[in-house]
């Protein structure tokens, strides 16, 4: 227990699994936390006189499964082995920790999820700057990036760290309570430290190669996480972690946090929902599947790279023999990122060095089906690894287990030492069988055994019935009850030779194991090279796979500033509707110059936010490389989009769902680019109906008037913004139909010219099931408002005041605040009022009678 309280100060945060014989055991707090999330048995023992200690263990070959469980839940684990042979050692034997494993910090299959990052996030912050950096160490990705905490957000919502680390004395203003946390101490962010390490790890004398030289904040970002990786998680062997890249945001859409989570893009915010990844991922591999959710909430912006990806996914629709070869092989390639990483850190099995030979194999088979077509360049050439296809092939066995202490790895004719050793142990039981036939033609013993245990080795056993025929050279071992065992020098030397054996085929095979990843370190870049490759067909050949599936079409991308849809469908809705039921596709035009801004009313449940977001959608789809749900597409490229779409709130900071709403429209309205396509659905719907037309009518008349004339969709209830045309060119009225037969309401979904005056709110409450008394009710006082405010209600009401009360004798009170009503009234030219100016005209004469 003193060793054990020794190791556990130096890792007071972790639970520490301590080595005891063939058990993990822990001790005291982290007892009764393991006992509770694995769900094993907590005991007592005792602790030195009157005192006992809290005790749960697992037997050590099941560690990768508890382990799983301890740090999906959050936990820090400390790995503590016995660093000595216990048979060699008297007393207590020496142990240490030799390995860490957090959320972000893992190579564990268990903990990995196949398609999904694994990313440890470390923010630097100085003011209102952030340097942030990510590593997924069981791939060696490794990105940095600077900004304000915008970008921080982006990041949060764009990469979903698993953890995320930090210097103990920030102030962080952003929510982190929903991740996984840990503090460092400050001496681990220094600029000067960090580029050090950094320049060491990548045997460079600066970092002007990768590009990174001038945001030093990201610099000082990821010296702290190789700080934490080595320094805290004693993750030494990082030789596949080969490059630093910048996030460079000049080359991707710009979606803000409230975009990637309005548009569901990655998860759905419905538990029976789905999101577009899930809709597009037909990928076959890990790493495949990691690269396409990157390309989802990273759409390119320039026409190059995107108009290459739109010909590659042609190139396979239109070679399907060609397609389906490379599917079958990616069918076979495993997830050789995340084997490289287990290489480079020593942990890889044979078993999965197997899995990287077969898919190397598979991968020059791909090599050749590419090489003679032209598409194979601007896919990118993949590297020649048939000398590392060969180093394994002669090393290691066809058939390989899956830990390298089952023996049986290093192939046959390799080594002659190996060979003769295993001849010596393979030949063994014949050598027994000859020795126990002599043994009983010489004795007359015909119930004469050769057997063998742990304990006491080899030995003869003959039963008492047959002692007195035991030959004087044989030397007694052990006495049982109704049986003596024996030994001879031919017996002796034997078990020496073979046990022997047995100990140096283990030394020599992990010799020759070690060697053969050492010769591998030589290729990881060519193998990382590769994997991106693949991963980059994958993706392309799922865009292709869902092109097919789906009658999706190839996008037409323009120079102009135009977005031209015709028959758009949700990617998304199109797929969940009820078997027989179609989505109905909708055209949309928008022009900065002559449509910049279509204002869209319609009933509720008609499907205007769908609409909105199927076109954000087919945009996001296009500019990833895709294929896109349309009849046509003609595209000039989009730099940002932006979303308002749906109702949600903050509570926790304090944030009504109309603060939320204000905070993301200001947003938008901050940060708006001459290419930016802007989505507002129901802006102002969480105030009152006055403060609400008109937020939402300034807005509108924002995004009209701004010199950027950004693209927008504007769906509203307000039905008063439909005389924004009247004044504004670029606002053009549409509406989503309905037809009305007998009384029902029924729900077109298609889009058309003109604006519209109804919600039919009391229709879908129908359909909700409200009762029918109720329904009634709300019919009648509909009737009733429609007939006290009618459309001119808020002109005649004015007309109302300055025509009969303008004389009223109050007036000549001295009193401001009625001369300043005589003001406003007398200014008033009722004819030159839209209705929307006048509402908000009479709402502030309201107030002031209101004092």
């Amino acid at each position: 227990m003193k060793q054990y309280n020794a190791i556990k100060a130096k890792y007071p945060d972790t639970i520490l699994l301590f080595r005891v014989g063939d058990f993990y055991e822990t001790f005291g707090e982290d007892a009764i936390k393991a006992s509770k999330i694995l769900n094993i048995t907590l005991t007592k023992r005792a602790n030195g006189k009157a005192m006992f200690i809290e005790l749960a263990g697992f037997p050590h070959h099941s560690l990768e499964n508890y382990l799983t469980k301890l740090v999906k839940f959050g936990s820090r684990v400390a790995i503590c082995d016995q660093l000595e042979d216990p048979k060699t050692v008297k007393g207590i034997v020496k142990r240490g920790v030799t390995e860490i494993i957090t959320p972000g910090v893992t190579f564990s299959e268990n903990v990995l999820t196949s398609k999904n990052n694994n990313f440890l996030l470390a923010i630097h912050q100085e003011k209102n700057l952030y340097g942030l950096a990510l590593l997924d160490i069981s791939t060696g990705e490794f990105y940095v990036t600077q900004g304000n905490e915008e970008t921080l957000k982006q990041i949060l919502f764009t990469f979903s760290p698993n953890e995320i680390i930090y210097q103990r004395s920030s102030i962080i203003n952003y929510d982190l309570s929903s991740y996984h946390t840990y503090k460092l101490e400050d001496w681990a962010f220094q600029f000067e430290y960090a580029h050090e390490k950094l320049c060491k790890h990548f045997k460079t004398n600066s970092l002007k190669g990768f590009g990174v030289e001038e945001i030093p904040l990201a610099i000082t970002a990821a010296g702290a996480i190789f700080s934490y990786v080595i320094e805290d998680t004693h993750h030494n062997l990082l030789e596949h972690i080969s490059k630093i890249q910048r996030i460079p945001s000049q080359n991707f859409i710009w979606m803000d946090a409230f975009t990637i989570r309005n548009l569901e893009l990655i998860q759905s915010s419905h538990p029976m929902g789905k999101s577009l990844l899930q809709i597009l991922d037909k990928t076959f591999t890990g790493m495949g599947g990691r690269m396409l959710k990157r390309w989802i909430v990273l759409p390119l912006i320039h026409q190059k790279p995107i108009q290459e990806r739109l010909n590659i996914v042609a190139f396979f629709l239109s070679n399907s023999d060609i397609m389906d070869d490379i599917i079958a092989s990616l069918q076979k390639i495993s997830d050789i990122e995340r084997l490289v990483g287990k290489l480079a850190s020593g942990k890889i099995q044979p078993k999965e060095l197997g899995y990287l030979r077969s898919s190397l194999s598979e991968i020059d088979q791909i090599h050749e089906k590419l090489d003679a077509y032209p598409i194979y360049e601007i896919i990118g050439r993949l590297k020649n690894l048939t000398a590392l296809i060969t180093i394994l092939n002669t090393n290691l066995e066809d058939e390989l287990p899956v830990l390298l202490s089952k023996g049986n790895v290093i192939k046959k004719g390799f080594n002659e030492e190996l060979d003769f050793l295993r001849n010596l142990k393979q030949n063994g039981q014949t050598f027994l069988d000859d020795m126990c036939r002599r043994e009983t033609e010489r004795t007359q013993i015909s119930s004469l055994k050769i057997n063998f245990n742990n304990v006491f080795g080899y030995y003869i056993e003959v039963r008492n019935t047959h002692k007195d025929k035991v030959p004087e050279d044989w030397i007694r071992k052990q006495t049982l009850v109704s049986a003596e065992r024996y030994i001879t020098e031919e017996l002796k030397e034997y078990e020496n030779q073979i046990l022997s054996a047995e100990e140096k085929i283990a030394k020599i095979e992990s010799e020759l194991y070690q060697k053969l990843i050492q010769d591998i370190y030589f290729y990881i870049s060519d193998i990382q090279h590769n994997a991106k490759i693949i991963s980059k067909i994958d993706v392309l050949i799922s865009f292709a796979i869902s092109a097919l599936e789906n009658s999706y079409t190839k996008p037409e991308i323009l120079e102009n500033n135009r977005l031209d849809i015709q028959d758009g469908r949700h990617p998304v809705i199109e797929k969940m509707l009820p078997l027989g039921e179609s989505y109905i596709p909708n055209d949309i035009t928008i022009d900065p110059i002559s449509q910049q801004i279509l204002m869209i009313t319609g009933p509720n449940m008609s499907g205007k936010s769908a609409l909105l977001r199927q076109t954000a959608l087919i945009v996001l789809m296009a500019q990833m490389g895709s294929y896109v749900p349309a009849k046509h597409l003609q595209l000039g490229l989009v730099d940002k989009i932006f979303t308002r779409v749906g109702a949600s709130d903050n509570i926790s900071q304090g944030e009504s769902t109309f603060m939320v709403e204000m905070n993301e429209t200001a947003s938008i309205l901050n940060n708006i680019s001459e290419r930016s396509l802007i989505l507002l659905d129901e802006i102002g719907r969480g105030t009152s109906t006055y403060d609400g037309v008109s937020i939402a009518w300034a807005i509108a008349e924002y995004l009209h008037n701004h010199s950027k004339k950004p693209k927008t969709l504007f769906a509203t209830h307000y039905h008063e913004l439909n005389d924004m045309t009247q004044t504004y060119k670029r606002i053009k009225n549409f509406n989503v139909s309905i037809k009305e037969v007998n009384g029902n309401i029924l729900f077109v979904r298609k889009l058309k010219s003109g604006g519209s005056e109804h919600s039919f709110g009391i229709h879908v409450a129908k359909l909700a099931g409200m009762p029918k008394s109720l329904l009634k009710k709300a019919e009648e006082i509909l009737k009733n408002l429609e007939k006290n405010h009618s459309k001119n209600d808020t002109k005649n009401s004015l007309k109302k005041i300055t025509e009969e009360n303008i004389q009223l004798s109050f007036f000549q009170l001295d009193d401001p605040v009625l001369e300043n009503i005589r003001e406003e009234l007398i200014s008033i030219d009722i004819n030159t009022l839209t209705p929307v100016e006048a509402l908000m005209k009479l709402n502030y004469i309201k107030n002031l009678l209101g004092k």
